[in-house]
């Protein structure tokens, strides 16, 4: 009896293991899983999702000589057109959204966007919240004024009285806030500007390369003028945090500002003194 005892709980101690084992086996019908090939990205990865989809989304404002719209309605400018061939590199087209700057970190979140890559300054709160690429130009921020009165404000403690319009989220309401200074903030740089023509600011605060394309003699704010360079900055593209897409874009400039690319697109857009060497 004991013995007969003794062998039926062992044949019920190997059918379960058996029925264990096969409940670890995919079904006859399911094909088992198998490793990702060597190379292939992650299934998180931000370079594969966007290769999935085909498309690059870049969130931008409108910033000439970076990004801006021609006759046609096409994005071009130094970033535009450098973003385009980014994306031709991954075998997917670029896509231009445009933006609330304020938002930007939100966007990238939440996927409406893939990068930001509009002369962005890479400030400890942009870098801390994006996964940045190397710095590509050099910037500062500088002040805006009607060019009949700029000899009035030649240094900083002449701007006091001034009301400015500044970028929400900007390097240049950083820089106003930072002095003290009476601002208004308007969606884009392009809005600050209209706003000194039209005589609702007094003065501005922007990108040094913008003030080059888009005020003074020939441009379409001839009646302003810009002064003092408030600082010294650098520009990057921001990713979403962890994002393996900030590492083949450093890659890809390291190998544009070798073979002369680069170059050659800045020089289209009157920018190549602001390069930063890759």
């Amino acid at each position: 009896m004991k013995k007969l005892l003794a062998m039926t709980l062992t044949l019920a101690m190997v059918l379960s293991m058996a029925a264990c084992g096969n409940s670890a086996a995919p079904a006859s019908n399911e094909p088992a899983e198998t490793a990702a090939p060597a190379g292939t990205a992650a299934a998180d990865s931000d370079l594969a999702y966007v290769q999935g989809k085909g498309t690059l989304v870049v969130g931008i404002t409108e910033f000439e000589p970076m990004d801006y719209q021609d006759e046609n309605g096409e994005w071009i400018g130094f970033d535009a057109d450098m973003a385009k061939a980014f994306a031709e590199s991954l075998g997917v087209n670029a896509e231009f959204i445009v933006i609330d700057w304020d938002n930007k970190v939100l966007e990238l979140d939440g996927k409406t966007i893939d990068c930001v890559w509009n002369g962005m300054t890479l400030t400890d709160e942009v870098t801390s919240a994006m996964e940045c690429s190397n710095a590509y130009c050099n910037n500062a921020q500088v002040v805006i004024v009607p060019a009949d009165v700029a000899d009035q404000y030649q240094d900083t403690d002449s701007l006091s009285g001034l009301s400015f319009a500044v970028e929400a989220g900007s390097a240049g309401e950083q820089q106003a806030q930072a002095l003290g200074l009476s601002c208004t903030a308007v969606t884009a740089q392009a809005d600050a500007l209209m706003e000194v023509a039209a005589g609702t600011s007094d003065a501005a605060i922007i990108d040094s390369l913008m003030a080059g394309a888009m005020v003074g003699e020939g441009t379409g704010y001839a009646d302003l003028t810009y002064t003092i360079g408030l600082n010294s900055e650098e520009y990057g593209v921001g990713f979403r945090k962890g994002s393996d897409l900030a590492a083949a874009l450093n890659d890809f400039f390291k190998a544009s500002y070798a073979d002369g690319s680069m170059k050659t697109c800045a020089e289209t857009y009157g920018v190549q003194a602001a390069l930063i060497e890759q």
